[in-house]
């Protein structure tokens, strides 16, 4: 009698662990997710995207930091942009134009950016839809923000064009950077309007335009937001993900490895990863102070000498929000590595454990950051995360329980992530032009990492 019962309770718990895992899932993603992109949009934009005309001088790419081969982003904790020469682990200074410093932050993957659910930016979200702003948006520029960006992802994907250590160029050694130096962004005679001129001084970029936009065509100059609508358009194209085999399981329409199932309910049960790291394309867009060690220059002015990053903090001025970082989707993250707003784990499984528990992951942590070739940084890259107080003010943010999680409990939600990579997504739709309008150069492809 005492077996019969155990065997029915048993064959009853079977039957309720799925049904309770089904309920915590989140629903199949659907075309209702995305807003509708014009192809002939997204041809311009792909264009734009690998053409070196939108930089300073004319020498970086929206895909010099963001390369299809390097999971969109570029395969280093902190990248240099002006002055460097190549892609990813392989990029290096130049002969004569020597980067300053290190990019602040890791370049965040592109991954369904096209998204409705997507509404801020970066990774302190300093660009967000704001419908109260006559622009609809909220960013660094306030009220002098422009109208006419058709999206959130499109304002974004225009403020690294002004960045001096990204695309701009350093102090005044071109017309975009002596523009952005003097503080002439919009407006006529404005840092964007002189790259929208360059763009529009090409003849074949002149007949694209007129084609794609009616009021071009019947007359108004390029604007610098067509210019940055088109990437939209391309970046949403070209990086939709949505066809893993995470989402066919969530389709019904194919399974799970056993281990990457296990690691599915540690995802959405113990481990609490989905507490933060929720939705269809798992992430809250909330920030979240998660104990990352902290290199590189920091998020500072140049007049500063500390190289701290405070995160969302610098946007929203709230102290809740100290070394808050806006939470990122896991599609496609066992490519887009190293991982942290700051790159600071190479390792995804090591960064699995500390973020289960940061303050006993902090104890252990030994520097795994992967740099460009050839550039030594003037700064210690390690001097925030060494400080003492700066170090416990880092830990001291973090605000979510501990969790223990044994080497197989890792292994398993590895395993679960991987189903989250999509093939089609990496591969893209449109590719990689073999050329574009200015006549510069395309950056050379690099070969996929493997993890």
């Amino acid at each position: 009698m005492r077996y019969t019962l155990l065997a029915a309770a048993a064959a009853t718990a079977a039957l309720v662990i799925p049904q309770a895992r089904a309920a915590d899932l989140p629903p199949a993603v659907t075309d209702q997710d995305y807003a509708p992109v014009n192809l002939d949009e997204a041809k311009l934009g792909q264009l734009l995207f690998y053409d070196p005309v939108l930089s300073g001088n004319r020498n970086i790419a929206c895909d010099t930091c963001h390369n299809p081969t390097l999971g969109t982003s570029d395969g280093v904790s902190l990248d240099i942009g002006e002055g460097g020469i190549g892609l990813g682990p392989d990029r290096h200074p130049g002969p004569t134009d020597i980067p300053e410093q290190r990019i602040e932050r890791n370049a965040p993957a592109l991954f369904n950016l096209g998204a409705k659910a997507f509404t801020i930016m970066f990774h302190d979200g300093r660009i967000e839809a704001d419908p109260t702003r006559p622009s609809g948006l909220r960013t660094p520029m306030e009220d002098e923000m422009v109208r006419g960006f058709a999206s959130v992802l499109s304002a974004q994907a225009m403020f690294p064009v002004l960045a001096q250590d990204e695309m701009a160029g350093n102090a005044a050694e071109n017309d975009i950077s002596k523009l952005v130096r003097e503080g002439r962004i919009t407006g006529p005679g404005g840092a964007w309007e002189a790259i929208a001129a360059r763009v529009a001084a090409i003849p074949a970029y002149k007949a694209k335009f007129e084609q794609v936009y009616p009021g071009i065509r019947n007359g108004a100059p390029i604007a610098f937001t067509d210019i940055s609508n088109a990437i939209a358009a391309f970046v949403a194209f070209e990086w939709r993900s949505d066809t893993s085999p995470f989402d066919a399981y969530l389709r019904h329409q194919g399974d799970l490895p056993a281990e990457a199932k296990a690691g599915l309910d540690l995802f959405y049960g113990r481990a609490g990863c989905s507490a933060c790291h929720s939705g269809p394309f798992l992430t809250d867009n909330k920030f979240h102070a998660m104990g990352e060690p902290q290199l590189g220059p920091g998020k500072t002015e140049r007049f500063e000498t500390n190289q701290r990053d405070l995160g969302r903090f610098k946007v929203s001025n709230d102290p809740a929000d100290m070394y808050a970082f806006r939470t990122p989707s896991l599609r496609n993250v066992l490519l887009t590595g190293p991982w942290g707003h700051d790159g600071a784990h190479s390792d995804l499984k090591a960064f699995i454990r500390y973020h289960a528990d940061p303050v006993a992951g902090a104890a252990t942590y030994r520097p795994q950051a992967i740099f460009p070739k050839g550039y030594v940084s003037t700064k210690d890259d390690w001097a925030a995360w060494n400080d003492p107080a700066d170090r416990q003010a880092i830990l001291a943010a973090v605000k979510t329980p501990p969790v223990t999680l044994s080497e197989a409990d890792v292994d398993a939600i590895y395993a679960f992530l991987g189903t989250l990579t999509d093939p089609a997504a990496l591969k893209g739709r449109l590719g990689v032009p073999t050329a574009v309008p200015s006549g510069l150069p395309v950056d050379t492809p690099v070969r996929q990492p493997t993890n």
